[in-house]
Order: structure tokens, then sequence, then C-alpha cells
């Protein structure tokens, strides 16, 4: 089941990163009226509805300057659909719905259903918008991916059962088709061409609320969210609640640059901050799923964090830039290729990496099997590496978290050598343990039981060999551990 995802951040206590999901009728019937609810009726007659017809931004601002959506809506809201779902029966009870390690908000809906197999199916409503006038449809893969029976419903009340034709998990997009044809297909804009402070507008059913509209302004582009590694989402603070999922985000112009797909919260509801899918990124999903069924995506294998001004210094950069490569796996394309911890890669083919989230989605992007050339920041010089990409799996490697930890000689340290016995219980070809930590180590992060690595790109095996990497490295360094399983740099400050 699970309709709801959501991730807790350490950075900002008892803040959730919610997955705007479709409503669940048996979870709160109270606020999605019946009629939002009703079985899939199969209708086959043809649309006669006219395309949307482009409407000039200039025609959409009163003379006191303020946006006038009312030509916007009009011309686009019969492209916008609403979606009901029956989800598949799950037996209760079963790991990820109401046993340990569920969600909370997973947790809060699986309340309402009967702990036997006799409960009833799960009901849910979410939107989406259609893209061809032959019947496809893009929404959330969030709303449909466990569905047993999914229904369209027009804005002129004819409904019709739909297809699945793929679900991407990764970037939470699915295509759906419906059997009709002269229906009024959007138009899309260019993500690449938005600004903070544009004017947008989302269309959608919030709990139910067929093709309500709610209107704001791009508060950011290409935004990173916790365990999202292939989407630069687009920030708004236009109001997105459940049922909104799967639905539009458009400019002025009156063309979709974006899905509605999450919302920052502490309640489970709106509060200031949406972020939709950018359209681009979708419509390549989307010629995929419906050419292939499925999305092919490359990998380097290698684990990035984000480089900040500690890191920046500390390796030699002007400014904080690139993605800091973590660990590298074993028998990887990017072993081969050379990389190493420490690297830090600025630029794909020549595309600019600002930031570590720009790395995983233009990779991905890759043909399976190509070559790609990096430029790569190491030993404070510029340089060049080609490698080869491979198909990322259905279980890719996850990105390290940027976490703060240390360790040295005068950091506030004190190691020990591990036994081969447990290195093998903790899976690492790290020799020293963290025993005991104070002063600028602590200051940083680094608890007991940190495996140490490495300094500033040299690895260390024995205690001889940190005191002698912490002494070269002046007033600050970035310490490369192990914790849990995952390297991270973490930037120390040693005075």
């Amino acid at each position: 089941m699970g309709s709801i995802r959501t991730w807790s951040l350490a950075a900002v206590a008892g803040v959730l990163i919610v997955v705007v999901a479709h409503q669940r009728s048996n979870a709160d019937a109270g606020t999605v009226p019946d009629d939002n609810r009703a079985a899939p009726a199969l209708a086959a007659a043809p649309a006669t509805m006219p395309a949307p017809v482009p409407v000039p931004a200039s025609s959409q601002v009163h003379v006191g300057g303020l946006p006038d959506f009312s030509d916007l809506v009009e011309q686009n809201g019969a492209s916008v659909v609403n979606i009901s779902v029956v989800e598949k029966p799950q037996r209760g009870g079963e790991a990820g719905e109401t046993g340990e390690g569920g969600d909370p908000l997973s947790q809060f809906f699986h309340r309402y259903q009967m702990p036997n197999d006799h409960a009833p199916p799960a009901r849910g409503i979410g939107s989406g918008f259609i893209v061809s006038a032959d019947g496809y449809v893009l929404t959330n893969a969030h709303v449909v991916a466990d569905a047993a029976e999914v229904t369209v419903k027009l804005t002129d009340r004819r409904e019709f059962a739909a297809k699945v034709i793929g679900v991407d998990r990764r970037s939470d997009v699915a295509l759906i088709k419906i059997a009709a044809s002269g229906l009024p297909a959007v138009r899309f804009g260019d993500p690449a061409r938005l600004r903070a402070g544009q004017w947008v507008v989302a269309i959608g059913s919030p709990f139910g609320f067929e093709n309500s509209v709610t209107a704001g302004v791009i508060s950011a582009t290409a935004r990173a969210l916790p365990d999202e590694n292939y989407v630069p989402f687009i920030q708004t603070d236009a109001a997105v609640n459940p049922g909104n999922s799967g639905g539009p985000l458009f400019n002025l112009d009156g063309q979709v640059i974006g899905i509605n797909s999450q919302i920052y919260s502490r309640t489970g509801g709106f509060m200031g901050m949406s972020f939709a899918i950018p359209i681009d990124l979708a419509l390549n999903v989307k010629e995929q799923l419906q050419r292939n069924g499925k999305v092919s995506r490359s990998r380097i294998g290698v684990a990035v964090q984000e480089v900040n001004q500690q890191l920046a210094q500390t390796f030699g950069l002007g400014t904080p830039h690139g993605a800091l490569i973590s660990a590298v796996e074993p028998k990887s394309p990017g072993e081969r290729a050379g990389l190493k911890p420490g690297d830090v890669i600025t630029s794909v083919n020549g595309k600019t990496i600002q930031r570590s989230l720009d790395l995983p989605s233009v990779i991905a992007a890759l043909p399976t099997g190509s070559e790609a050339r990096l430029g790569v920041w190491r030993d404070r010089k510029a340089t060049e590496v080609m490698v080869r990409t491979v198909m990322l799996e259905d279980e890719p490697a996850q990105a390290a978290r940027n976490e703060s930890e240390s360790d040295g000689g005068k950091l506030g340290l004190a190691v020990r050598a591990l036994d081969p016995e447990e290195q093998q219980e903790l899976h690492t070809h790290g020799r020293l343990v963290v025993e005991d930590v104070t002063g600028p180590a602590l200051a940083a992060g680094v608890q007991a039981g940190d495996v140490v690595l490495g300094v500033n790109g040299a690895g260390v095996a024995t205690v001889a060999d940190l005191k002698r990497e912490v002494a070269r490295a002046g007033h600050s360094l970035a310490l490369l551990i192990q914790r849990d399983g995952a390297q991270i740099y973490v930037p120390v400050d040693i005075g």
C-alpha cells in the first residue's frame, strides 16, 4: 500500500518530506465526496472537446499589473483529468504497512484497515493531464503504481478505464492510456527558462475537489530533496495537497512546465512549499515508457557528496562546486577509469556540475555504454578522465549523505586498529576505528565507532599514517570515514 511516502530529515528535526499522494477514501471519508469514488464506468465515445488555444501572456495581466488566470484555466482546464484508483489487495501486517519500520503516515492510514485478508481494497484519488489527443495521460508513479484498477474522469464527466503503460518510481512519473481520441492535449514549456519569482498555476483534484486552481510563484529551481537523486525539482508556493499528485504546473503562457509531486510539511498538509518534476525530464521518461515500457539509465559506480566551503578550501578549489567522490565501487566503470575518493567531478562532456545533485541526473541521461569525458579536480589541479557508462540496475548505489565527521592526532581522536573479524563484521577495508573523540573532531561530528579511511585523499592504515597526514594538512583537512556502511568526507578545522 503506502501511497504516501515520508522522509525524515536529520537537519530539520521533525520535518517531513511528504509525497502529495492520492487521498484514500477510507482514511478520511468525511473529506472526499462519494462522487469522487465512483466505480470505473467504461466509456468509448470519442471526445469532441477542442484543443487548447495558446493564450498570450499579455492577455493575462490586469491594468494594475496583477495576473488574471481565467483565460489560462478556461483554455487548459479540460486537459486536466481526475484519476481514481482501486489498489491491489495486500495482506494486513506486511512489512512496510503497520510493522516496525513503516513510515508514520503510512501507519496512520493503515489504522483504518482490517488486520485480516478480508479488508476492503483501498481507494485513492490523484490528478493527471492529457499529453496527446489519442489518450495518453501523464501522472505520478505513486498514484497508479500499486493500482488494480485505474479510472480517468474528464471534465465533461465521462469516465474511462485506463491502462498503465509504464511506471518509473525513480522519477515518480507514470504513463497511462485511455481509449479515446480527439482529446485536448496540453502544450509544453521549457523548464530551463524558469526564474524564481515567475507566476505559476496548478490545476488538480485536492481532496477530490476536481479541477481546483491554485496559483503562486516559483520559489527555486533545481532543488535537491532527500533520497531523490535523479530529479532537480521546481519549488513553488502554489497550494498543493493530497489529490493534486500528478497534476500539471503551468506558466503564464499556458504551457506545462512541471508535474506536481511532493510537498514539504510537518503536518502532511500544505505549508507553503511544493515541488514539481520538470516537464522535460518527465517527457523523456514518457517517451521511454511508451516505447519500451521501462526507463533505462546509466551509472558509473561512484558515491558523491556536496562540496562546502571547508572542503573546497581543503582540496584547493577556488569556490565550492562540483561533486566530491567519497567512494568508488569495486569493478565499476569509475574504478576502471581510475577515479578515486577525493576527486571532484566538475563537468561531464563539457556540462558544468555545480552541485552533487547534478551528477546522477546528467550521468543517468547518457546512453548506456557510451563514453563520457569527466572534468576532474585532483591534487589541486584540473584533469580529464574518460569513463564508459553501464546500465543502472533496479537497486542503485546510494549517494553518500553529507554529515560532519573527522579524525587525526591533534584532532582530539583516540583510534585503534581493527582486527580481521571486526573488519569483516563492518564490511570495511579500513584499519582504524575511533574509540574516543574530543576537540575539533568532536565539533566536526566524528563519533566513536567511525572507521577512518583517509586524510585529504591519502589512505591511512596505521596510527602513524594518520598522524603523518594530519601533520601535512595545515589548518584544515578532509577526513574520509566509514559509518553505517557509507563513506563520506568530513571537513575538519584544526585551527
